[in-house]
């Protein structure tokens, strides 16, 4: 696997961790950091040795959002038109990359998330926090907007009221209101948290590729198609499933009361 100056990238079998690696600015994303990120984030999916994909941060921080003191060469901070065509161009691109990823990513929350760090976090399939973590968006407090799909991916988590409280007020949402609210899966104690959240990506890893890589893609139609169009998209992908190699087996495994070992194809 590639290595990276901003970012870690490692494996155990099927699993590939992916951790923000900035530590002294609590991993708050620089131009290096986003680049990274999104080449981190294709190279991940293209590779079909790799199930699931953990995204987390390196140190006591998940991402502290954009770095804001960072120098771009051109007067300081962006401004005005290199803010948008980064978001639009480097940002955004790496944002649709983990939710559009044909597998599997995981958002392992190990501290606090802010800003556009919340954005790669929310586009993930499945999200677990550490306790004391929490979930916050800063950007009215200095006079800014939501960004990198951040409004998206909120509305259709908890609604527009909800939404639009917790961006315009600027609340740290908490682990376990996150959890309450539908925004996370699983909470974990934060002295177990890497323990938990391995074993949780290991149970994953151990479930059909197929099964959840096409459950996914039914989900995210089912966002925007009708109930006629899903039941249409639905059997479609369940013919690839009974089509592939995985599901006849898997189904004379179960019947013979033997383990089955997913291929994914």
């Amino acid at each position: 696997m590639t290595d990276y100056e901003t970012l870690t990238l490692s494996r155990d079998g099927a699993v590939a961790r992916l951790a923000f690696n900035r530590q002294s600015t609590l991993n708050s994303m620089n131009t290096t950091m986003r680049r990274e990120l999104l080449a981190a984030a294709r190279e991940l999916n293209l590779d079909d040795s790799i199930r699931i994909v953990e995204l987390t941060g390196e140190g006591r921080a998940f991402g502290a959002g954009a770095d804001l003191s960072e120098d771009d060469g051109q007067g300081g901070l962006m401004m005005g038109e290199r803010t948008r065509d980064a978001l639009i161009n480097e940002f955004g691109p790496a944002v649709l990359a983990i939710a559009d990823a044909p597998k599997v990513w995981v958002a392992a929350v190990n501290g606090p998330c802010a800003g556009i760090s919340y954005s790669y976090a929310m586009a993930c399939d499945f999200v677990v926090m550490a306790q004391s973590a929490f979930l916050y968006q800063p950007f009215a407090g200095i006079g800014l907007v939501p960004d990198g799909g951040a409004t998206w991916l909120t509305e259709r988590l908890i609604g527009s009221r909800r939404a639009l409280e917790m961006m315009v007020m600027g609340e740290k949402i908490p682990a376990a209101k996150a959890l309450e609210w539908g925004m996370v899966n699983r909470v974990f104690a934060d002295e177990s948290f890497r323990q938990e959240a391995a074993a949780f990506l290991a149970d994953l890893a151990s479930r059909s590729p197929l099964a959840l890589r096409y459950t996914k893609e039914a989900l995210r139609y089912a966002a925007t198609g009708s109930l006629s169009e899903s039941i249409v998209k639905e059997a479609h992908l369940q013919e690839k499933c009974i089509n592939s190699e995985d599901s006849p087996n898997a189904v004379a495994a179960f019947f013979e009361k033997r383990p089955y070992e997913w291929k994914g194809r």
